[in-house]
């Protein structure tokens, strides 16, 4: 260390368990370690002390603390959050550690919250607007915690019902030719949305909740002439839907309602030269009060981190190629 070096002792208080801050094995330590150096850490009972030169010991005696603050609270720390606080602390954020005090939804032995700041303006969107479009790659949890918002909406009884829906381009969104019943037909298209929801619900449940109505999956076809009320709907997907769909899905809006709108608009599959009605409604919607769009980047990807650069590699390819 340099000659500016200087220490920096912050204490656990008492009552909280080192294994909250530390992690399993000290994986949050090790994680701390890594994104805070040259800062050196040493931990010796419930004392941290940290060591480096004055700008970086700032930083680290600031995040350090605020996790402090967290696990005092009764949170457990893990590596992944403890990476993701060091990597919104190091963009700027005042607060990197709210997101891991931002529960969404507990079940199944999970705890669902936001994980990056855009995630978290996206939830919040949700929270305060009748109507949230939730635009950006794959990856970055639009449609997953659109679900989870529904079924807290459910539980809590602000919804009624949750209305899952979304095109069925792959099959030209005439579904008559296909075998079995609705379900079966759309089944395939619904997938994504069947597995956020069993990471949420017990299967049984929303077994029971959609032969009662409570939950209802469609293709969006099936959405004309429906006023809905009392619901939260969620259209994923919609990257895929024409002008003339966009509109009428939006204009099954009843009272009491709420709608979360996700979609890519890098993967349109519309055939021909038809127009994606979610690229042209970012641009009639915009200034409409009530009416949010959330755009996520490959900045809240939180998959394996290879996905942000697979999406940013494309980018750069087709922006060479157009």
């Amino acid at each position: 260390m340099t000659d500016l070096a200087q220490s920096r002792v912050l204490e656990v208080p008492e009552h909280v368990s080192m294994i909250r801050l530390l992690g399993q094995r000290d994986e949050v330590l090790r994680a701390l370690e890594e994104g805070l150096a040259p800062v050196e850490i040493h931990v010796l009972g419930h004392r941290v002390t940290l060591s480096g030169e004055t700008g970086a010991l700032d930083f680290a005696a600031s995040l350090v603390s605020q996790l402090i603050e967290v696990v005092s609270e009764g949170e457990f720390l893990t590596r992944d959050t403890a990476e993701r606080a060091i990597k919104l602390a190091k963009s700027g954020a005042e607060n990197p550690t709210a997101l891991i005090e931002t529960d969404i939804l507990s079940a199944r032995g999970t705890t669902i919250r936001p994980k990056t700041l855009g995630q978290k303006e996206y939830v919040d969107a949700i929270n305060e607007n009748a109507i949230t479009f939730g635009i950006g790659p794959a990856g970055t949890g639009k449609t997953y915690l659109a679900v989870a918002k529904a079924v807290v909406a459910l539980q809590s009884g602000e919804a009624k019902r949750i209305i899952l829906t979304r095109p069925a381009v792959e099959a030209g969104e005439s579904l008559g030719f296909l075998p079995g019943s609705l379900t079966d037909k759309i089944d395939p298209y619904l997938r994504p949305l069947y597995d956020a929801m069993f990471d949420m619900m017990d299967p049984d449940t929303i077994t029971k909740l959609m032969a009662a109505g409570t939950i209802e999956v469609a293709p969006l076809a099936y959405m004309r002439g429906r006023t809905l009320n009392d619901a939260f709907v969620i259209l994923d997907e919609a990257q895929n839907t024409t002008p003339e769909q966009m509109k009428m899905f939006l204009t099954r809006l009843g009272f009491h309602s709420r709608m979360v709108i996700t979609g890519d608009v890098t993967q349109v599959d519309l055939p021909g030269r038809t127009h994606s009605g979610l690229v042209q409604v970012r641009r009639v919607l915009r200034d409409v009060p009530g009416i949010h769009f959330s755009e996520l980047t490959t900045a809240d990807v939180v998959r394996n981190a290879l996905v942000g650069d697979i999406i940013d590699a494309y980018a750069r390819w087709d922006a060479r190629e157009q």
